[in-house]
Parts: structure tokens; sequence; C-alpha cells
């Protein structure tokens, strides 16, 4: 009888520890509306008057702006969409660093089609849909 109490706690011990992750760690709702989304979405594009928001609704369907926070406490941005680019339509994933403070931001990775683009193709493309 003492043997099954004792393979009975050494099973819930490993249950009990990777339920604490999956809570701390899982999957999280999105944050789909805060001051961080507002930020970015009211901040005028480099070299133009015209706001990311603005910009993105002229030249992206099916858009969305997530909020969420890294594990090193960075709080970023992300635009999803569908967008014209070069005559084709594409899956854009665009993410932004934004300061603590709301008073800067850096323009991160770009993900087109799942397929990331390096910093020149990304500064074109933004360009791009700038001027739309």
């Amino acid at each position: 009888m003492q043997n099954v109490s004792k393979r009975t706690i050494l099973w819930i011990v490993p249950i009990a520890i990777i339920a604490i992750f999956w809570y701390f760690y899982g999957p999280q709702e999105e944050i789909t509306d805060n001051e961080y989304i507002t930020y970015i979405k009211e901040s005028p594009m480099e070299e133009s008057e015209t706001s990311f928001e603005h910009a993105f609704t002229d030249a992206c369907t099916n858009s969305k702006w997530v909020y969420f926070k890294t594990q090193k406490n960075h709080n970023v941005v992300e635009f999803k969409g569908t967008c014209e680019v070069n005559g084709q339509s594409r899956e854009a994933n665009l993410q932004f660093v934004v300061e603590d403070d709301q008073k800067g931001y850096t323009v991160g990775v770009l993900l087109l089609d799942g397929k990331q683009q390096s910093d020149e193709q990304r500064n074109s493309i933004l360009k791009l849909i700038a001027s739309n």
C-alpha cells in the first residue's frame, strides 16, 4: 500500500510542475488595444507625415495590431495583415520595439509570407506603403 502512494506522488509532482510552467509561459491572450499600439498607430512613418495606421489601412487588408512583452521585458507592437507588395498580395508581419516611456521606437523584423526580409528590403517596402 505504501508503494502505491509513493508512485502516485511521483506522478503528481511532475504534472504539477508542467501545469505551473504552462500557466506562466503558455499561450497568452492577444492584446489588441493598449497605449503602445495607439502610440505606434499614430506615429508618422519615416520621411512621411502619414501615420502607420493610415498607411497600413490604405495598403493592407485583414490587418490586426497586437502587443506583447518579450522575456527581456521589451514592449513589442506587431502589425499583421495582407499587403500589396510589387503587385502581389503578401502576408506581412512587422514588429516595432517601443521604449517604456513611449518616447521612441525601433522598426524591427518584417516577414513577408513567413520569410524574413533584410533591413534594406524592409525599408523599401515601408517607403512603398507610405507612398500609396
